[in-house]
């Protein structure tokens, strides 16, 4: 059975067509966004993996190797069983900085470009077999598809001119699908889908093929038994090649399948989640890998039965055909042009991409301005055609040469010798660049030498120069050769990452690789001010439009303002430029503009931890903790919150001054979000709190009370403490920890406390003012009478009159001390002036002399005339009244109460001494508190001693309570010391 040229182009081509339209319509939207993102839709696209030599070439590899064959699907069905721990991480790098293939990851890991031209070069060959096998499937099948019944196998595979145009025309039409979906640089989800696509079309056609091998065959699996057992060596056939130590080095082949092959790399890690379909992934890919193994050995063996007449590769083909189906052969040959493509395509992506960020823009350089995107894109599309001109090329000089097997082993052994550094990049920060380049020159040279160079020229032995001995070259020994190039790779990569110590930045590349940046959370400086100013530093690299358009991007995906002066976010829009900047041009040109521009500066603290940027991973990473992980997370947050519910309002700083947390009640008494303030610096903030939390952490006091801040809705009374935080480890510096408690309302009750106080005091001298008020008045009145009876007599009348004045004038004096007495003496500190503290004492003592009905004591004021301080004078008389009114009351009959002061420095020190009884040890450490007194019931209110500490803190002062008096068994001495001068005061 054969069929019409024409026809097969008009299938072909309708296919394509169909494939086209699948990849426009995801692309422009037209497809729902919850089918193209499907956990299912990945997967599929993941079939890249099953290429035209999974659809053809592996019945020779199972003709040849037996159950060997599945070493195939085992090797990469076990990284993908275990695709979080072996796949994960790596996808995670990808995504988090941007990394569009193979070689920028290791460029990353191993910060070296030398790393990414070699990687490149590799790649390169080892995808030119891949390459053509593709090309060779599709050319055999459609010659196959067309040759007559009545012409000799061998002009099948000598019409050379038929098979060299078909292939020609395919490879112009995947230049043209490639360049058109995936040359752009955002993520391809028409790529996508239309890989899905294609690997549907192939599952569907293979297990087509093998179902009809077993029902329509063999009648069935019984009879598939009978059959196996009339033609054991059909069994045996599958059983005797595995004895062999070359089927035992296919495992070893194909292991690295799923991490080094370019194609599989840039679909799984660059163009899909991974991180939202690992789970699915590591059974679902299997899965399919399993639903691609059934039908091989169905195909295999049915194609003996109906003695198919071609070479085991195309049994899938020619066992439709043998059967005279033209349904199954047209949906067979579908499925292997599916393969083919989506291979094809992925290849020539990944390939592009690595010589474009490895080879030319290293090499190139680029003209600045808004067509630098332009250029870019214009040189993937060189690229990738460049590269399907190079498999084209490869194909035609091969001249069919070699099977589809031998094809794909020859990239498989070569791809291998990756195996080694990208597994260190996760899981051995020692590894180094030079070992890493040494290890890959050694077993490559040794695949280049021994398989590459004899596939195009034919040679097939190499004598060792001044031996006898021949080295045997050739696919026929690639078991060999597979051994021997691994084994140098791995010793030297090994050796020399073992003797080598790797420079800094590889280190830190490693610590980023081996777990993810919570492994280095180095909090780094950047010398930029402004979101703003990336754009200036940019343009010089990339010119004005495209500096600014990168930016914007950033800031966008960070939702980041162009005023935003955060060192965090900073930080952060830093590292999403050179992410991005890492998927336009490469992970090295990328880290080459930044370190350039906007280089990161060490902190001068030595282990400051970013730990905003721990805190916003561990957010994100949350719900994928387990285990004690997942237990001390919950521990973290648990103490997070108390602190950020605390009533209290609190803020820590890192030892350079950055804020790292701000908690709802800083929130509420400053009026500034967590979320603004988080990450910035003390200086960034608004005024009055920058000067008071940037000159308290600054200053040695670890206690300021009662600090006075004007804010809109009034005065506000702060008072502010302060801890050191001790790093718990060793890469976590020492911090601070502020607490402001607002004492706005104790402000405000003490005064009326103050107030009370001195009602109840002016209560108390009442009585006295009243007595001493009647004398003057009684000899006002006496003065009055007699005054009329001299008014002959103007000396007489004058005389009363001045007497009149001087007793009105003592009334006056008294009342005046009275009620300047009862005044609430509430100045504001700025209004504090120079004040005698010998006439604030001498004045208490004329308003308590005034009380008759107390206790008559004598009291001394020895406080020198030139004792003087910044103060409110109303409130140290209040002190005075306090301290010697309590003192007479505690005080015998005629005692003294002598009030002494000195100037030590700038701090006035006075003392209040009494000769009473005492105060018991029991009571002193109460007596400053409010309404404690050891005075009997409404003799007194408690208040005293307390408004005394009070009015002594305000003005930034130490009271100490000395009994019994030194030298003496009894008495009690009050010692204040008051600074000449505050702090906040100017002079």
């Amino acid at each position: 059975m054969t069929f019409d040229i024409f026809e097969i182009a008009l299938i072909s081509i309708a296919y394509l067509v169909v494939l086209f339209g699948i990849a426009f319509s995801a692309d422009k939207g037209l497809i729902p966004q919850k089918i193209v993102r499907h956990p299912i839709i990945y997967i599929l696209a993941l079939g890249i993996f099953a290429s035209a030599w999974a659809y053809y070439g592996v019945i020779d590899l199972a003709f040849q190797f037996g159950y060997g064959a599945l070493a195939y699907y085992l090797g990469t069905g076990a990284l993908f069983l275990f695709a979080p721990v072996a796949i994960a991480p790596l996808a995670q790098l990808a995504r988090r900085f941007q990394i569009s293939s193979l070689a920028d990851l290791l460029v990353f890991r191993y910060h070296s470009q030398a790393v990414g031209v070699m990687t490149t070069a590799c790649m390169l060959l080892a995808s030119l077999p891949l390459l053509a096998l593709q090309i060779q499937a599709i050319a055999d099948t459609l010659q196959i598809l067309t040759f007559r019944n009545s012409e000799p196998l061998p002009a099948l595979l000598s019409n050379w001119s038929f098979r060299e145009v078909m292939a020609l025309a395919y490879c112009i039409v995947l230049v043209i699908f490639t360049i058109l979906f995936g040359s752009n640089r955002e993520n391809h989800p028409g790529l996508i889908v239309a890989m899905a696509f294609e690997t549907l079309v192939k599952v569907i056609a293979f297990c087509a093929i093998g179902l009809f091998a077993v029902y329509g065959v063999f009648g069935g699996m019984d009879g598939l038994d009978q059959w196996l057992f009339d033609y054991p060596e059909n069994l045996e056939l599958l059983h005797s090649p595995i004895k062999d130590s070359s089927s035992h080095t296919l495992l070893l082949v194909f292991l690295a399948t799923a991490v080094a092959m370019p194609h599989i790399f840039h679909m799984s890690v660059v163009e899909s989640p991974l991180h939202q379909t690992t789970s699915t992934l590591s059974w679902a890919f299997p899965l399919f890998l399993l639903l691609m193994a059934l039908p091989i050995f169905p195909i295999l063996w049915a194609g003996f039965e109906l003695g198919v007449p071609l070479p085991a590769q195309y049994f899938t083909l020619g066992i439709p055909m043998a059967a005279e189906s033209p349904s199954l052969t047209i949906l067979a040959f579908l499925g292997g042009l599916s393969a083919a493509t989506g291979a094809m395509i992925s290849l020539g992506l990944a390939l592009s991409t690595m010589l474009l960020n490895q080879w030319i823009l290293p090499a190139t350089r680029l003209e600045r301005g808004e067509n630098l995107y332009r250029q870019l894109l214009w040189l993937r599309r060189i690229i990738i055609f460049t590269v399907f001109a190079l498999g084209y090329a490869f194909y035609q000089i091969l001249n069919n040469h070699l099977s589809l097997t031998h094809l794909a082993l020859m990239a498989f052994i070569e791809t291998l010798q990756f195996l080694p550094g990208i597994f260190a990049v996760a899981y051995w920060p020692t590894a180094n660049s030079r070992g890493f380049l040494t290890g890959l020159s050694l077993g490559s040279l040794v695949w280049l030498v021994a398989l590459f160079v004899p596939a195009l020229t034919g040679i097939n032995h190499l004598p060792i120069p001044g031996t006898e001995y021949i080295l045997p070259l050739g696919i026929e020994h690639w078991s060999n050769i597979t051994l021997i190039s691994l084994g140098l790779n791995v010793s030297a990569f090994v050796f020399l990452s073992l003797i080598i110590k790797p420079s800094v930045e590889e280190h830190y590349s490693a610590e980023l690789c081996a777990e993810d940046e919570l492994s280095h959370p180095l909090r780094m400086i950047l010398d930029v001010h402004s979101a703003g100013e990336f754009t200036e530093r940019l343009s010089s690299s990339l010119g004005k439009t495209t500096a600014r358009k990168e930016v914007k991007k950033a800031m966008d995906e960070l939702n980041i303002s162009v005023h935003d002066r955060r060192p965090y976010a900073l930080r952060r829009l830093r590292n999403k430029l050179e992410a991005n900047l890492s998927g336009l041009m490469g992970t090295a040109m990328a880290a080459d503009i930044l370190n350039r521009n906007i280089h990161y500066h060490l902190p001068e603290a030595k282990g400051t931890a970013d730990i905003n940027l721990i805190e916003s991973r561990l957010t994100q990473y949350r719900s994928h903790l387990t285990g004690l992980a997942a237990e001390l997370n919950n521990l973290r947050l648990y103490h997070r919150n108390t602190l950020e519910e605390l009533p209290m309002a609190a803020c820590s700083l890192g030892q350079d001054m950055e804020i790292l947390m701000w908690n709802h009640a800083m929130q509420q008494l400053t009026g500034i979000s967590a979320e603004s303030v988080a990450g910035s610096q003390l200086e960034d903030l608004q005024t009055p709190w920058r000067e008071v939390l940037k000159g308290f952490s600054a200053s040695p006091i670890l206690h300021l009370h009662k600090q006075q801040l004007n804010l809109d809705d009034g005065p506000h009374w702060i008072s502010l403490h302060k801890a050191t935080i001790a790093g718990p480890v060793a890469n976590i510096a020492d911090g601070q920890v502020i607490l402001l408690e607002d004492m706005t309302e104790t402000q405000l009750l003490e005064q009326e406390l103050v107030h009370s106080e001195r009602l109840a005091s002016v209560g108390r001298l009442a009585a006295g003012v009243a007595h001493e008020i009647g004398n003057p008045i009684t000899g006002i009145a006496c003065l009055a009478q007699n005054l009329k009876y001299e008014t002959d007599d103007p000396e007489a009348a004058l005389e009363t009159a001045e007497q009149i004045l001087s007793q009105t004038n003592r009334v006056s004096r008294i009342v005046q001390s009275l009620v300047s007495f009862s005044h609430t003496g509430q100045q504001e500190k700025a209004e504090f002036m120079d004040v005698s503290l010998r006439d604030c004492a001498e004045e208490a003592i004329q308003l308590l002399s005034l009380q008759k009905e107390k206790t008559q004591v004598q009291f001394t004021n020895l406080l020198p005339d030139d004792l003087n301080l910044r103060a409110d004078s109303q409130r140290l008389i209040q002190v005075f009244i306090n301290l010697l009114s309590n003192a007479r009351d505690a005080s015998p009959q005629d005692s003294e109460i002598r009030i002494e002061g000195e100037l030590q420095g700038d701090v006035v020190i006075f003392t209040v001494t009494d000769e009473g009884s005492g105060i018991p040890p029991e009571h002193q450490a109460r007596v400053l508190e409010p309404f404690f007194t050891s005075k009997e019931p409404g003799e007194g209110t408690g208040l005293g001693l307390a408004m005394v500490y009070s009015i002594v803190e305000e003005h930034e002062g130490q009271l100490e309570l000395i009994s019994p008096v030194p030298g003496q068994l009894n008495g009690t001495q009050i010692r204040i010391k008051l600074p000449r001068q505050l702090e906040t005061q100017g002079e």
